[in-house]
């Protein structure tokens, strides 16, 4: 495996510099002396920011991209094997490295380098534990998977030795990362098109925890199944979360929590706020700017990490009074003829059922969800899951699913979807363009109404063109 010597900076290309995470690393080494340039399929406004700071992207992915080059080619998981630049380096014998292991490789050069894993919430707890350690003073280097607004961006450059970073169970991508501590949200069936099961995540859950050093620091959601089976043996310091549903539960939280929401309640826009009960002592009233119960328990997770690096409560305080949340996480885009568009990453059925849960608390005369699927093994595995998350919402509007990485089956599509949903009674309808369902929604949507676009493709662009973007 090549060893990247980040004392003697090198020319580093990176194929599929556009991505979020990608960006952010390409970000990182530019400004620790390090060459970089990159190609992406399209531009974008990451593309443009990254060239504003003097770093070239090609536009076109060829071999040509590299003629001549000599130094390392960094590429996603999501460029095929086919790929001519990727070809045109290994042909050269020049350096390849998934962005997985220069991930991991960066994380070696921190002291305290902290992992966020799980099948959800990842954006938003890496988010409210950055702001935390920035009201902390511990100038953090942050990597995620958002645009964050304190940061102006989804990467801060930090001048100390904390480094925080989500890290993604997909292809086991999070096993070449080194961390000295980790958070695990919640493990649930995801990514089937890698993974076997609901075991094999599990197992690979298991391992990335096994990867903390003796003196590290996990916290881990108590909520999950058999968490005790990720923990089983582990040498470090081990703190359990969640959320006191129980009446036994609010009696004694320390007998299943080291870190407890008690008493938790919403406003009239479905912000949470609790009763923080750590190591079964009362320790402070917290407030949210974020709306459901799983910001509740996300918040709880960077709150436990950040209490083991000396931050006070009241600058943990702060720090959620500050996160309104980050971009494509239930964000707010604006009004047309009085409804409120809202859009949301949301594409699991358990994502899909929490954003529609919190959309319920806040006011609304109907809620619209206008959905596009991503990927068709996930749509096909989670079939009925999908139904009964979307249920929720009073009107349903589908979109094609989003091919992603995957090529069609033609075995599941949209329209098997609009048929279960409208079996059940659920006025729902699949449009094969985002005009017909934008020409839709602006005959049909009336004051009051509440309209979420929601997925992890492209789908945001509806709301945008509903509003003038």
């Amino acid at each position: 495996m090549y060893r990247i010597d980040f004392n003697a900076p090198i020319p580093v290309h990176f194929i599929g510099i556009g991505g979020i995470s990608m960006s952010g690393l390409a970000e990182l080494l530019h400004t620790n002396g390090f060459r970089v340039s990159g190609s992406d399929t399209h531009q974008s406004h990451v593309t443009k920011h990254l060239e504003s700071l003097g770093i070239p992207v090609a536009y076109q992915q060829c071999a040509a991209n590299i003629a001549g080059f000599s130094g390392l080619v960094v590429y996603t998981a999501a460029v095929k094997e086919n790929n001519p630049e990727l070809q045109g380096a290994l042909r050269a014998g020049i350096p390849v490295m998934d962005r997985a292991e220069l991930l991991g490789q960066i994380m070696l050069q921190y002291k305290n380098a902290v992992a966020v894993s799980g099948t959800h919430g990842k954006t938003t707890t890496t988010s409210m534990l950055s702001l935390m350690m920035l009201q902390g003073g511990l100038d953090p280097t942050i990597s995620v998977g958002g645009i964050l607004d304190a940061i102006h961006g989804n990467m801060r450059i930090g001048h100390s030795g904390n480094f925080i970073t989500e890290a993604c169970e997909y292809t086991n991508s999070f096993l070449k990362f080194h961390p000295t501590s980790e958070i695990i949200l919640n493990i649930e069936a995801e990514h089937l098109d890698f993974f076997r099961d609901l075991e094999d995540i599990r197992h690979s859950f298991r391992q990335f925890a096994k990867k903390l050093p003796k003196d590290g620091n996990l916290v881990i959601n108590a909520e999950i199944p058999d968490y005790q089976e990720i923990t089983e043996g582990l040498g470090c310091n081990i703190m359990t979360y969640g959320i006191c549903r129980e009446p036994e539960d609010i009696s004694n939280p320390s007998d299943r929590y080291t870190y407890a929401a008690a008493n938790p309640s919403f406003d009239e826009f479905g912000r949470g706020s609790y009763d923080l009960i750590r190591r079964g002592r009362f320790a402070a009233r917290i407030r949210l700017r974020v709306v459901g119960i799983h910001n509740i328990s996300n918040s709880l997770a960077a709150i436990a990490l950040a209490d083991t690096f000396g931050i006070s409560m009241e600058q943990i305080q702060k720090a959620l009074d500050a996160f309104t949340g980050t971009e494509r996480r239930f964000e707010y885009k604006g009004e047309v003829g009085g409804a409120v568009i809202i859009d949301d990453y949301a594409h699991h059925p358990t994502e899909i059922r929490a954003t529609l849960t919190s959309a319920l608390a806040c006011p609304h005369r109907k809620l619209w969800c206008v959905f596009q699927p991503h990927t068709y093994s996930r749509t096909k595995l989670l079939f009925s899951d999908f139904v009964d998350a979307l249920s929720l919402a009073d009107v349903i509007v589908l979109a094609d699913i989003y091919a992603a990485r995957e090529a069609d089956p033609k075995d599941i599509s949209s329209a098997d979807l609009e048929k279960a949903l409208a079996d059940i009674g659920k006025d729902v309808h699949y449009f094969k363009s985002f005009d017909e369902i934008e020409a839709y929604l602006l005959q049909n949507l009336v004051n009051g109404d509440l309209l979420i676009t929601m997925g992890a493709g492209d789908i945001v662009s509806v709301g945008e063109a509903l509003l003038g973007a």
